[in-house]
């Protein structure tokens, strides 16, 4: 064996395989953003439902109306905020064990005979650290904990459960001591809806700064009304009335194109099984299905593309060098931040390819079908149909997976920095980064070499799902595995079926576009 097959197999891929794994645990404490994201959707429904068409007499409208929001938006808000609670609750209980946990190890921990080597210091810098974020998250979720509460009891009273909501913002206010301005707001909260109210000093400053959207004009429109403020309360009902249309037009089309999408897929579905079921071998489903690629290379080849050119480059040589730069850090502007993400993607992408170039170079020409792209192609309808195929499944696997991680399991990062800039300039450094260059990669790496290299050792549909599940594992995210395996193995068999990588390209582009325009539009609330 060659020294460089002997670094390759046993010490840089039981390295990155390690690595991976300590990502993976990681995430594990870390919030789900699926969590939050039906939050907003949430709270847009809800000022949404205050909508008041100039007709409101008018059937059609109101159809229109409970279409986008549903019968009961305030029940199934308050559902959705109190599963949140609980989810929030459970994680805090399971930090705040941890914590004791560690620190009574910590106590308990036998100090070494002096004689023997001191390796403590260590060891409690380690604890320190780790004590350290539970800490930090630990008060994230007591923070978390506290807006949930707030917002509840607005949603209770609201529904005529007055006493409930008192007890809620009772007991916020007695764990006000790690967040006193929570337990401020949940004081004047409890004198507007108290009977008969009261009011606090400057009860409009702790709405204003800890309550956002429908919640803080409902409140103001309570504490206007108590204090008899006209031209006030006139004012921020017109304001909720222009946010209600505009919500409405955003859940419109948030929830329009995708549900159409999905509706076409499920019915694509349906024809393509119906349809291997009656043609067997000729059906589209079976198009390619059972046919390898010729492929000269061995594992050895692929561990190199994927360990060195993939896993080091964007976990150690890219993130290095990039934190040798004199950039002032942490970065809070975002443009700085798109622009960082844009840098560091395309970094590891270009060392990536390069590795994958020099790693084929000495088997060129390549056999037939080999990274094909061919304009002339049926491409564009087997991506836009996948596409379509695809959304009906994924959000299939993705209920099943918040009820198996309860929230928990960390997300891409970048989901995040989408929902909450408004800046065009960073949204279009965003849309290049996950709409164009990530499919582009991706999928060369995933579906174009990883797929058909491993047609070598198994069946073509052994090879979509480890390739799929394998693409799921490089997101670095637990709660993003299933997901992101079901959408793979979408992407796989419309790869293998259409012979084309511009297919599966352009279904993760739509993907991920979909994704970001959702996000947009939600973060423009």
């Amino acid at each position: 064996m060659t020294l460089k097959r002997l670094i390759l197999v046993f010490i840089m891929t039981p390295m990155a395989v390690l690595l991976a794994i300590l990502s993976l645990f990681g995430s594990w404490q870390e919030p789900q953003f699926q969590s939050r994201l039906e939050l907003y959707q949430t709270n847009i429904a809800l000022q949404a439902q205050a909508w008041q068409s100039e007709n409101s007499s008018d059937d059609n409208l109101q159809a229109v109306r409970g279409a986008i929001l549903g019968e009961q938006p305030l029940e199934s808000a308050t559902k959705q905020y109190q599963e949140a609670r609980q989810s929030v609750q459970t994680n805090l209980d399971k930090v705040n064990n941890k914590l004791a946990r560690l620190r009574s190890q910590s106590e308990i921990a036998p100090t070494p005979p002096k004689p023997l080597p001191d390796v403590s210091p260590t060891t409690k810098t380690s604890q320190l650290g780790q004590e350290q974020q539970l800490q930090k998250s630990f008060k994230e979720l007591q923070k978390l904990l506290a807006e949930l509460d707030l917002r509840l009891g607005i949603l209770q009273v609201q529904q005529g459960q007055t006493d409930a909501a008192l007890k809620t913002w009772s007991e916020l206010q007695k764990r006000s001591n790690t967040n006193p301005e929570f337990g401020q707001t949940a004081a004047v909260l409890s004198g507007l809806w108290s009977n008969p109210p009261r009011l606090l000093p400057d009860a409009q400053q702790p709405i204003q700064k800890n309550l956002e959207g429908w919640f803080r004009s409902t409140a103001l429109v309570q504490l206007y009304q108590l204090q008899q403020r006209q031209e006030a309360l006139s004012a921020v009902k017109a304001a909720q009335q222009e946010a209600a249309t505009s919500a409405v037009l955003k859940l419109a089309i948030i929830g329009t194109i995708p549900t159409l999408a999905a509706l076409i897929g499920l019915i694509l579905l349906i024809f393509l099984f119906a349809q291997r079921l009656l043609k067997g071998k000729t059906s589209l489903l079976s198009q390619n299905a059972d046919v390898a690629w010729s492929t000269p290379w061995d594992v050895e080849t692929v561990l190199q593309v994927f360990v060195v050119g993939f896993f080091f480059m964007g976990q150690l040589f890219v993130p290095t060098l990039l934190s040798l730069l004199p950039i002032p850090r942490p970065l809070t502007d975002v443009r700085l931040q798109a622009f960082s993400v844009l840098v560091s993607y395309v970094l590891v992408a270009s060392g990536a390819l390069l590795v994958l170039y020099f790693s084929i170079k000495r088997f060129f020409p390549l056999p037939e079908f080999w990274f094909r792209f061919r304009f002339q192609d049926k491409w564009f309808l087997w991506g836009l149909g996948g596409y379509c195929a695809a959304l009906p499944i994924v959000v299939i696997v993705s209920l099943i997976n918040q009820q198996l991680w309860q929230g928990q399991g960390g997300s891409n990062p970048l989901l995040q920095l989408a929902l909450e800039s408004q800046d065009t300039v960073a949204l279009g450094m965003f849309f290049f980064t996950a709409a164009i260059a990530a499919p582009f990669f991706e999928e060369l790496l995933f579906r174009g070499f990883l797929l058909p290299s491993l047609t070598r050792y198994l069946p073509v549909w052994a090879s979509i799902i480890i390739s799929s599940l394998l693409f799921a594992i490089a997101h670095l995210s637990l709660s993003e595995i299933l997901p992101l395996t079901a959408l793979g193995i979408v992407l796989g068999v419309v790869y293998t079926r259409s012979r084309n990588l511009l297919a599966p390209i352009l279904l993760h582009s739509l993907w991920n576009s979909g994704t970001l325009l959702s996000l947009f539009v939600l973060g423009s609330n």
